[in-house]
């Protein structure tokens, strides 16, 4: 029983895997055409993304889109989570849906949304704008990371610190913010990941006043299909699996995700 569950998710794995091998095997094409298996070996298309002038400022703009709207997005959800941590009333969570709804909505309406806000006050295509609405739409992220975060602080230690004659400041910078650190990173990074690979949004927000890596992909695909698309995929990939990899292992992976340490069992 255990060798068919084993071969089972190894089939599913594979399966999940082929399309990443597909592309993997296409950005290392030496012609350029997307053909797989691949005709000989080359990892030109890997270094077009950061020598070629046009690849690489849309990977500049992506890097400072992501960056600036993960920032923007946990310094908008770090106060709300803590007012929600403090204020244990009803009414409270009605600002908790206010920061998930941005998310539970379609990206498409939200996006239309960022459009005609943006279109409205006559900044569209400013580049701040898809700061902005991206660090809104994924301020989710970084709200339920820290709000487990807080959700795992024990209160008696403020209690123990205000005791002590600590004020909310100082409780905040030597007490609070010491233990939700690893939860505000954890969502910093998701909201980056999410950031940098993000299409829809930012093409309604900037259009094709600037281009980040998504809105490249897909302006260059009017002109051929080029290994360098896969290439950019991959290093998509690669970003995330680092990112995320390093959260698993300098962090509680299970924690950050809602799960119960045996102490709290």
């Amino acid at each position: 029983m255990n060798a068919l569950r084993r071969l089972y998710f190894l089939a599913v794995a594979l399966f999940l895997a082929a399309p990443l091998l597909v592309v993997a095997g296409v950005s290392v094409n030496e012609k350029q055409d997307l053909t797989f298996p691949p005709r000989g070996f080359s990892l030109a298309w890997y270094a077009q993304i950061f020598t070629d002038p046009e690849w690489r400022a849309a990977l500049f703009h992506s890097l400072t889109l992501a960056v600036c709207s993960a920032a923007l997005a946990v310094l908008i959800a770090l106060p709300l989570a803590w007012f929600l941590w403090r204020r244990i009333a009803p009414w409270a969570n009605v600002f908790q849906v206010l920061g998930l709804a941005p998310f539970i909505l379609p990206p498409v309406i939200t996006a239309l949304g960022f459009l005609s806000f943006w279109a409205t006050l006559g900044l569209f295509g400013q580049f701040f704008t898809a700061i902005v609405s991206h660090a809104i739409f994924f301020v989710t992220l970084p709200l339920v990371t820290l709000s487990l975060g807080f959700a795992s602080i024990d209160r008696s230690l403020v209690e123990a610190a205000a005791t002590m004659g600590a004020d909310d400041r100082t409780v905040a910078r030597t007490v609070v913010l010491p233990l939700i650190l690893p939860y505000l990173i954890s969502g910093y990074a998701f909201a980056f990941v999410l950031s940098l690979n993000e299409y829809i949004i930012a093409y309604m927000t900037i259009g094709f006043t600037t281009e980040t890596l998504p809105i490249k992909i897909f302006n260059a695909l009017r002109y051929g299909y080029t290994p360098t698309m896969a290439s950019v995929s991959v290093f998509f990939v690669a970003v995330a699996a680092l990112v995320f990899g390093s959260i698993a292992r300098f962090g509680d992976i299970r924690r950050l995700l809602g799960a119960l340490s045996s102490e709290d069992s």
